[in-house]
Order: structure tokens, then sequence, then C-alpha cells
């Protein structure tokens, strides 16, 4: 099993993403850091570790996570990979479970995900709240919510399992700036043989901090647009009608475009899309809303359920 982690000018965030793949209980593993330009601090401190399961791939020009990784697979020896972003962390158990949950598939591509620790410095909350249903259609998983405070649900990068043929055969989109988690389990979606499954347990450390950079937070809301069209095969009517809500009307709103932008996407909202009443309560919030006042609903609503978590501590079905 290959652990796949892109860095670059990170060090001190990848050396904890890296002792978290080597604590795994599954020790079976080889780790692969894929340094992402010209580095020398973070090669220097992996190389320091000392570590006999790490190898560390140095490319000579930025090249994007999404082609970082698809470096990697290439070099995997494993025929298992999974994919761990060098701002997160996986649990101990993550690997051993996954790959006894890939072991057991039918499927000829199992993709084996998990809920995750969304980790802030104020309090902690598991997401997504809604599982994967076997068989759900993946856009209307990935972009139809159900829970306005935790928004999107997900199956994050950073909790991603499979076979490295698969990933050969369906590598991430190099070109792409943002979704391309998005868009290769829509991809994905549609390909012969892939499964996908998705465990109960809390697997991964999602850190959010702010003030961190991130192309995912970014306010294009034309490249999301555009992204979107390109990929409508892969939508439900009802999925694009939420994935303009929710991206590009809340990114455009950011961003100040103006009354002309929000009416056009207001326009396609309905006339490309299939909305039901929650979407058309979300795009009312979005343009109707101010962003501080949502984003404060949203803390006091998480912070209340955090605290009913420490009170009922969440039961992941660990096994020793």
């Amino acid at each position: 099993m290959t652990a796949i982690i892109p860095t670059f000018h990170r060090p001190l965030l990848v050396k904890r993403a890296v002792q978290s793949a080597l604590a795994q209980t599954y020790r079976n593993l080889e780790v692969v850091v894929v340094i992402d330009g010209r580095d020398d601090a973070t090669r220097q401190l992996v190389a320091a570790m000392r570590e006999p399961r790490v190898r560390i791939v140095g490319l000579s020009a930025n090249l994007g996570a999404a082609q970082a990784r698809n470096i990697a697979v290439g070099m995997a020896r494993g025929e298992w990979v999974a994919f761990l972003d060098d701002d997160d962390e996986w649990l101990p158990q993550k690997i051993a479970l996954q790959m006894e949950a890939a072991c057991a598939s039918r499927a000829a591509y199992p993709v084996i995900s998990s809920r995750t620790i969304v980790r802030t410095p104020a309090f902690d909350w598991i997401s997504p709240r809604s599982m994967y249903a076997h068989g759900e259609p993946m856009s209307e998983y990935l972009f139809c919510r159900r829970d306005f405070v935790d928004g999107a649900r997900y199956m994050q990068t950073s909790t991603l399992l499979t076979r490295r043929e698969l990933m050969l055969e369906l590598p991430f989109q190099r070109h792409l700036k943002r979704h391309q988690d998005w868009d290769w389990l829509l991809r994905a979606s549609s390909y012969p043989g892939v499964d996908f499954q998705m465990l109960p347990e809390p697997l991964a450390i999602f850190h959010v901090e702010d003030g961190r950079t991130s192309l995912g937070r970014a306010l294009d809301w034309e490249f999301s647009r555009a992204w979107a069209r390109e990929m409508r095969h892969a939508f439900t009517p009802r999925a694009y009608s939420f994935f303009l809500a929710t991206e590009c009307v809340s990114r455009a709103v950011k961003s100040s475009a103006g009354g002309s932008t929000y009416a056009q996407l207001t326009w396609e909202f309905f006339a490309r899309g299939r909305p039901t009443a929650r979407s058309v309560l979300t795009l009312a919030a979005f343009l109707c809303i101010p962003e501080r006042m949502r984003g404060w609903g949203r803390q006091f609503i998480r912070r209340i359920r955090a605290r009913d978590r420490a009170r009922r501590p969440f039961q992941s079905g660990l096994r020793a």
C-alpha cells in the first residue's frame, strides 16, 4: 500500500502528515512525499526523519497537487494507493479499516472513503453528517445539501483509498486549479467497475485554520460555472441547481460581482437545473443574508453540536 502526500513549502505541516501515515496500524505501507517544486527546507526536514518507508520525489517545477499525485501514482510500489493532503492527518486505524473493506469488496475498483474530524482552533466536529448511500448519484451526494450548517457533503481527498490501477487509468485532471476531487469523483462514478463505500468512522483529521491560503476558497465563480458546464453530463438537474447556488452564487456575492451576474446565475439555476424548496432557500440565503451573519449562525450551531458530542462521545466502532 502506498500513501501519497503532495506538498510545497509547508515543511512542518507535511512532517505531521508523514508521521500520521507512519503511525498506521497497517504496517505494509510506503509513503511517497512529492515535493511540488524547488523546496530545500521540506526535503531536508523529511530526509532528517531517516525513515526507510519514506521516499521523496522532488519535482523541478511546480505542477500543482493534482499532477503531483499522478506522478506519485506512477512511481508507487503498492497495489493500493491512498491520498493525504499535507495539512491533514490520518488516525492510526485508517488504512487497516479501509483495506479490510476494500479486500471484502467484490468490485473491480472499490473506492473507500470515511468521515473526517474537522478541526478548528476553537472546536472539532465530525463531517459529513450524512453517509453516502450505495448507488446514490455522486453529484447529488456531493452538492444537494440537507443541512445548511454543515454545507455540502463530500469525500475529502485525504480519505480516499483505491487500486493503483484505477488511478493510472483515471488520473486527476492536471489543468484544474480547483474542484480536482469533485471532478475525479464524478468521472469515477461512471467508470466501469468502480464502487464507492464510505466507512462511518472518522478516520482523518481535516485541519481548518483561519488565514491559510486555499485554492478551494478562491472567489472565482466563473471558473466554477465553466467547470460545472463542462461536467454537466455528470450532474443530475437537481444537483446542478444546488451547485450554482452554493458554489457560483455564493462566490459571486463574496466578490461583489453585481446584480447582472446574480440575475444570470439565478436564471441558469431555474432554467437549466431542477430547483427544490431547499435549493431555492439556499439560493435566497446567499443572495439576501450577509455572509457574516450566515457564518455566525453556522459557528453557533456547530459549537452547540460539539458540546453535545463532548457529553456523548462519538461511538466510532473502531476495532482493536
